[in-house]
Formats: structure tokens, sequence, C-alpha cells
């Protein structure tokens, strides 16, 4: 078996490199006799001037296709992001099984999410709806997620014999710290141990909502807690940053940028909480980690986390202040339940693995091929 796993283009996506990554060991962890050959764009994805824009998509849309399907000996393709999904179209003429894996849909489902950071947002929206429409024309999609299959096949109504979730792991690296480590952490962020830490990892997209955590924590020091905010990936926006000032923040939220894997192992272990209030999730695998590396969590009740989370961590309404606030109170002054959700969460964790990934995911290989 020779299985070609489309890449994205180098820088084009974090969370994407991640993900095949992932499935890549998987499969080999899994299927250690076959091939599996990893195909990256020539070219990178920049941001930058309306020209280079341009160029990008030339390069995305025209070549890429052209590219991915010139590609010989090759007995299967999986594009590993439905972004990517209008490489099916030319795949689809290929006499070879293709696979794709879906996320998310919301930026189909709310097409404004795109037009607000793009810099050609008629070009990028139509483009993308356009791409991501062509997940249809696969013979096979995987979703991480349950939440996600259900989009997916109302939104395109794909039936449901053409749908498989096969929900991301965790990387073994993600694993709680020795307390010297751990306490070394929270030395560099300035913690001291009468800090209750929140963190909080990813972009600053509306749907993160973000601001939710801010008025969670100001409310948390209202209430005589000394919570303090680390926030990774994406800092905060201008908006946000104002509302830190108005509400005598400052002091107690820091961005400490986009750090790598080993750094981000430091933050969960050095954190005593993450709270991640999204709106929407096709997965939620912040969380995942975070209970992998013993912190407890503090998510929303919507869309996929739930399916993530289960019962190993505590779940609340997103646009519920109070209710946000509340579940991280219990969290700093209940020794007990903050102790069950750390042997809960790291159980939980283990149950979310990139070889059971690869497993199931092959497992829908070897039907498209045995079907001929």
């Amino acid at each position: 078996m020779r299985v070609a796993v489309v890449r994205r283009a180098p820088g084009a996506s974090f969370s994407m490199d991640v993900y095949a990554n992932g499935l890549v060991a998987g499969l080999r962890q899994a299927r250690p006799a076959w091939e599996i050959v990893e195909i990256t764009p020539a070219f990178k994805e920049f941001q930058g001037s309306a020209l280079g824009g341009l160029l990008k998509y030339v390069r995305r849309y025209g070549l890429l296709p052209r590219q991915v399907a010139r590609q010989q000996g090759i007995d299967l393709f999986h594009v590993v992001d439905h972004s990517d999904g209008h490489l099916c179209y030319a795949l689809g003429r290929t006499p070879h099984p293709v696979v794709v894996t879906c996320h998310d849909l919301i930026n189909y489902i709310q097409p404004e999410n795109i037009s607000v950071q793009a810099k050609l947002p008629w070009l990028s929206t139509g483009l993308w709806r356009y791409a991501v429409r062509g997940i249809a024309q696969a013979d096979h999609i995987v979703t991480v997620s349950d939440h996600t299959a259900k989009d997916v096949m109302a939104t395109f109504g794909v039936e449901p014999a053409r749908v498989t979730t096969a929900h991301n792991g965790v990387d073994p690296a993600f694993r709680p710290l020795s307390t010297e480590q751990a306490a070394a952490a929270r030395s560099r962020y300035g913690l001291g141990r009468d800090r209750f830490c929140l963190l909080n990892v990813g972009s600053n997209h509306p749907r993160k909502n973000v601001v939710a955590v801010l008025q969670a924590l100001a409310l948390l020091r209202q209430q005589g807690v000394p919570a303090y905010l680390l926030k990774a990936g994406a800092d905060l926006t201008a908006a946000q940053k104002n509302y830190v000032q108005q509400q005598n923040l400052t002091d107690c939220v820091t961005y400490v940028g986009k750090p790598d894997q080993a750094e981000l192992v430091a933050l969960y272990n050095a954190a005593d909480v993450l709270v991640a209030p999204s709106l929407y999730e096709g997965f939620g695998i912040t969380p995942l980690e975070a209970m992998a590396c013993g912190t407890p969590v503090v998510v929303a009740n919507a869309t996929a986390l739930p399916e993530v989370v289960g019962d190993a961590g505590l779940r609340v309404p997103p646009q519920d202040i109070g209710a946000i606030a509340a579940a991280l109170h219990q969290l700093y002054e209940q020794p007990e339940a903050y102790a069950r959700l750390v042997k809960a969460g790291c159980e939980r964790a283990r149950l979310f693995t990139w070889t059971a990934h690869g497993d199931r995911v092959a497992a829908i290989y070897e039907t498209l091929l045995n079907r001929g």
C-alpha cells in the first residue's frame, strides 16, 4: 500500500501541521508495512500585499491540484484539511480513492469570519467556499468529532456511510512534569504560590470567546480570588486590551507569545486551570493537551467540547460569565474537586492517541481499496 498524505503549504497552519504529523505517525504505527508519502506544496503561503495574496491563490488553486494529481504510483490520496477540498475535484478524475479530513465548518456556516481576516474578502470567501464544497466529491470524509460529522452531513447532504469520526490524538510530549519542573515554569512567568493562574491558548478569533475569559477574570478579582491570566497564541485585540485597562487588570494579564511544544507543555503545567469557553470548536485540542498535562479544564458546553472533555472537566454555558467564574472559583476553593479533575483529565486524555486515529483511518483506506 502506498498512501499519499497531502499536507498544507509550509507555514500555512500550525494546527494542520500538528494534525498531519499525528496522522502520519499514527498510520506508520498502525500499518508499518505501508509506505506513507507526504506531499507538501512546493511553495510557501505568506501574508503581505494584495499582489502576494493573488499569487497565493494562483499557486494554491491553480498549480497545487496539478502537482498533486500527477503523482505516480499512489494507491490512495488523503487530503489533511478541508480548506484544500478543491483538490478533490482534480483527484476525483484519477482512478485512486480520495479521503479528506474535515476539522470544522465554522467558516462555511459563518462566512463573515473569513471576510474579517482577509485582505481580499470577496475573493477569499468565494474561493474558500468553493474549496470546502469539494470535500463532498471525496470517496470518504474523516471528521475529528461527531459534531463535525453532523455538520458535514447537514451542510453538504453527504450520506452517513461516507463519513467516519476519528478523534484527534494527543502527543505523548504533553504530560505532567515533576513538581520541581512545574515550579520552575511558574517562576519563569512570575507566578507565586498564592496566584491562581488561568491559561487560554489559541487564536483570538471571535468564536474563541476570549472576552468571556477576561470578564470572568474581572469577576474573580472582585470576589477576592488572586486570579491571573496567561494568554498564549494570538495576542489580545485592541478592544480587549482596553477592557483590561478599564477593569484594572493590567497587572494580572500577561501575553506569552506563541510557544513551541516544549514551552507549551511547561505552560500547561504552570497553570492552575485552562479556560476555553469557545462558542464553536470542531474538536478542542487545547483542553485535551491540558488534561494530558494534569491541568483541569473549564470549557463551554457547546459543539464538540463536551465530546472531548466528557466528565473530566467542568462544562459551562459559554456566554454565562457568572457560571464560568463560579466553575473557576470552585476549583480555587475545593482542593478535593481540583484533585479529582486532575486524575480524571489524565485518564480521559489517554483515550486519545494518534495510533488509534491512524488505525481507524487505515481501516477506511482498506475498505475503499477492497471495494475496488
